[in-house]
């Protein structure tokens, strides 16, 4: 039993670190795209929100990638669920903000302050799984 624990550990958090990969080689594209394609295209105030969604896309892949790492450090299989709220955030948060400034979808704009609260929520649940698993036995 508990070496099946173990072993679906390490499946979901290479998981969750593979895809942080991902979306951190997918930011760094982004990023070139918007500094050397867009900077003609886009209004300034659409350049910069494409430019935050970079920036906060970078931000949560390397979360995803912490998680992954923590859960395999401290074995607990919960700190991959922090990976999942980055991977929501980076859906929610950044890819409205894509939206809005790419295809000028401006209705995506109150979805963005949920992706946040996600993003928020991925942050707090990685510091208190973290926490909880330094923490002795029966403590």
């Amino acid at each position: 039993m508990r070496e099946n624990v173990i072993m679906d550990v390490d499946v979901s958090a290479r998981r969750v670190i593979a895809i942080g990969c991902v979306v951190a080689g997918v930011g760094v594209a982004a990023g070139a795209f918007g500094a050397h394609m867009l900077k003609t295209l886009l209004e300034p105030p659409m350049l910069a929100a494409y430019d935050t969604g970079t920036r906060y896309q970078m931000y949560h892949a390397f979360g995803m990638i912490l998680s992954g790492m923590g859960a395999r450090v401290f074995r607990d299989h919960r700190l991959v669920k922090a990976g999942w709220f980055f991977a929501a955030g980076l859906v929610l948060f950044c890819g409205s903000l894509y939206g809005m400034a790419l295809l000028e979808w401006r209705w995506l704009g109150p979805i963005t302050p949920i992706g946040g609260l996600t993003f928020i929520a991925g942050w707090l649940l990685l510091a208190w799984r973290t926490w909880h698993g330094m923490q002795p036995r029966g403590e």
